[in-house]
């Protein structure tokens, strides 16, 4: 990393306050403790400019009193010392957001969206928002007979966004994950590769008033198979969402025969969308640790944190990462 690190700051200063990195934090990895100050979050390097808890299900139970067993989170310390680490984070990085990332892979239960729960948990925790990474594990997408993209949870996906807003106004933030080639399939991108059934899955949010409820968004630009380009996913969604778009990093292998995310990966990939000014990254996810010896072509998270801070021209990318 020393040749990153020495370019750190230099590549594209003039925009890099207003580049995104939001890094997802795996509770399930998490160190034990019950000292605050020990937590990994509460060490984090400032460079991150959010921080996506992962994660809480989306028909969570939470009563109140930082109880986090039916939340869905996995962090193997109380509520209390999460929220604590939380304040120590923010008292050192106040311009960092801390946000509840809610559903993935595991958690599909969005029909029993718990969105009034989900922002008592924000405000116990002294969170600033929410992340929703809504995934379905059937998506079905088709093209209509007016070209047209729909799927069967377009309504779905809308109504959460719009419950989750409803239950946490500005200035709280929410951000959204979306999927690799959700915007593919109509217009410029209708030929767009891979196709699938997944193809098209984020076009009816896009094309919604609820789109105007997020502030954020990251593309899950990984584990889309060796046709998948990440800087025409970056101009697909491009096309509908003119805020903050991140592009997402991967720690671990890909599947499908997606490429590594070696640091020269990263460092092209994002080089790649850097000409848009609002254009950043998301990584997933901080605590992973890859199978195999560390090194270039298999960076760990603090390897790929620090590529992505000197790559983006954020500052003080040598900061100590847990």
């Amino acid at each position: 990393l020393g040749l990153i690190l020495a370019g750190a700051g230099a590549l594209h200063p003039a925009k890099a306050a207003e580049r995104p990195f939001l890094a997802y934090h795996a509770s399930w990895f998490e160190v034990a403790t019950t000292d605050p100050a020990a937590t990994s979050i509460a060490r984090l390097p400032g460079y991150i400019t959010h921080l996506a808890l992962a994660f809480a299900k989306p028909d969570l139970t939470y009563a109140g009193d930082l109880d986090l067993k039916g939340t869905g989170l996995q962090y193997p310390y109380s509520g209390e010392v999460l929220k604590a680490a939380i304040g120590l984070l923010k008292a050192r990085v106040p311009a960092m957001k801390v946000l509840v990332s809610v559903g993935g892979w595991n958690y599909p239960a969005w029909d029993k969206l718990n969105a009034e729960a989900l922002a008592r948990l924000v405000a116990d925790l002294g969170a600033d928002g929410v992340d929703v990474d809504y995934e379905t594990h059937d998506p079905r997408c088709a093209s209509g007979s007016a070209g047209r993209i729909a799927c069967p949870g377009d309504a779905l996906n809308i109504q959460v966004v719009e419950e989750i807003r409803r239950a946490l106004p500005r200035p709280r933030v929410v951000s959204a994950a979306v999927w690799s080639v959700g915007a593919y399939g109509e217009g410029s991108f209708v030929s767009a590769l891979p196709r699938g059934p997944y193809a098209g899955v984020a076009l009816a949010l896009l094309r919604s008033p609820a789109l105007g409820a997020l502030d954020l968004i990251s593309i899950m630009s990984y584990d889309a198979g060796p046709a998948f380009r990440p800087d025409q996913a970056f101009r697909a969604y491009r096309t509908y969402w003119k805020g903050p778009l991140a592009l997402g990093v991967q720690v671990m292998p890909g599947t499908n025969g997606s490429p590594r995310f070696t640091l020269d990966y990263t460092v092209r990939m994002l080089d790649g969308v850097l000409g848009d000014p609002t254009a950043g990254a998301m990584l997933y996810a901080l605590r992973e640790e890859p199978p195999g010896p560390r090194g270039p072509d298999n960076p760990d998270y603090r390897d790929l944190s620090v590529a992505i801070c000197v790559t983006l021209g954020l500052a003080d990318c040598a900061a100590h990462i847990p």
